[in-house]
């Protein structure tokens, strides 16, 4: 959370010419509310069912594209699975905790699963391992510019297909 996917997703998929999805835009207009409300309402496990299954369809469905992933999303052992198997590369834009929660409390919207600056830094902390699985970690810093971000992005995908 606040690690700016959506907005480097976007800004990646504009430079490579590939179709972006935001998948918790996807699942807000699939089931006419937005993930927090589903959260809220059904609780995460309910949330990450309809997840795991609008991703299956996404990658079944679509290819060339960027993919914004929810920071939960990961998490699922069967979400990593999905997307090894379609040979997605995966990236991990890493950003210090610091920085997460100055975005988080300048947003707008409120985090179901980090209600406070606890429960977001015992998030954080728990989820850094399973982020480490993916293809490639972008560390991120505060002077960093979304458009910087795109380029690192952009290089480091370009490595990375280069050596498969």
């Amino acid at each position: 959370m606040g690690t700016g996917k959506t907005t480097v997703a976007d800004g990646l998929a504009r430079k490579l010419n590939y179709r972006l999805i935001d998948l918790d835009d996807l699942i807000a207009r699939r089931e006419t509310r937005d993930p927090k409300e589903i959260i809220e309402r059904d609780g995460e496990a309910a949330f990450r069912k309809i997840e795991t299954k609008m991703l299956r369809e996404v990658l079944e469905e679509t290819s060339a594209l960027v993919l914004a992933v929810g920071g939960g999303a990961w998490t699922v052992a069967e979400n990593r699975e999905l997307i090894t198997e379609r040979g997605a590369l995966t990236v991990w834009l890493d950003a210090p905790f610091e920085l997460c929660w100055e975005r988080i409390e300048a947003g707008d919207e409120t985090r179901p699963l980090a209600r406070s600056r606890e429960t977001a830094e015992i998030l954080y902390a728990t989820r850094r391992s399973i982020y480490a699985l993916a293809d490639v970690r972008i560390p991120i810093t505060e002077d960093e510019t979304a458009e910087e971000l795109v380029i690192k992005v952009a290089r480091a995908v370009t490595l990375q297909n280069a050596k498969s």
